[in-house]
């Protein structure tokens, strides 16, 4: 089984998949999966106080899966081995906490899940380069790059899409004072508008909403595919 969610923030909102908030994780077991839409934290000082939440999950009844958010230390990520998995790249924080990374299409039990983190901090005004904000927060022109390169290798046909980030007409519609465009966002919604996709899945907005039959942001809750 495959389930969604929304921004962690390890440790503000890991309470989401504990026993009492999640309790269909007791039937499960690490061939199945939890994924979260960006803003994982877990991997935050790069040293050993994250230990304890990522040790935390590794004992869990699934396998955690996770893009990257906005809200990430880029810089103790990028310690991490990339390796294959699954059709993309990935890099193994534990054994069963799996870091998907930018611009891949997995194959998730079945399905073909394109996987793009990253976002713009609308509060890095009040944060620290290095130390609570990373440049590395928006993806490069070469993770874009190959995005389109791997959803043309599908066709542009995939079943999921899981984003941290929206399309930028979809994050309109959540905030409706927003009229800057953004980079990222002026991308996904090119690809709103050119790949076929049964769901788009992203977190980032703090809000739970299904918008349509297409498109969900997500927060608490916690869906099952």
């Amino acid at each position: 089984m495959v389930y969604v969610t929304g921004d962690t923030h390890i440790p503000l909102d890991i309470s989401k998949l504990n026993a009492k908030n999640f309790p269909k994780q007791k039937e499960l077991t690490k061939n199945d999966y939890v994924i979260i839409c960006g803003d994982f934290g877990g991997v935050w000082s790069g040293t050993f106080k994250d230990d304890y939440w990522l040790n935390w999950l590794e004992e869990r009844n699934f396998t955690t899966l996770f893009v990257d958010g906005n809200h990430e230390n880029f810089d103790a990520l990028a310690q991490y081995e990339e390796c294959s998995w699954n059709g993309g790249k990935v890099q193994y924080i534990r054994p069963s906490v799996i870091h998907l990374m930018r611009g891949y299409v997995f194959d998730i039990e079945g399905m073909s899940v394109f996987a793009m983190g990253g976002a713009r901090s609308m509060d890095r005004a009040m944060r620290r380069e290095g130390i609570s904000w990373w440049p590395q927060e928006m993806p490069g022109d070469e993770e874009i790059t190959r995005a389109r390169q791997n959803l043309a290798l599908h066709d542009n046909q995939v079943d999921l899409i899981i984003t941290h980030d929206a399309p930028l007409s979809l994050a309109r519609m959540i905030c409706y004072e927003k009229t800057e465009d953004d980079d990222l966002m002026v991308f996904f919604e090119e690809l709103k508008n050119t790949v076929g996709y049964r769901h788009w899945y992203f977190g980032h907005f703090h809000i739970d909403w299904r918008i349509d039959e297409s498109h969900t942001a997500l927060y608490n809750k916690i869906i099952q595919l």
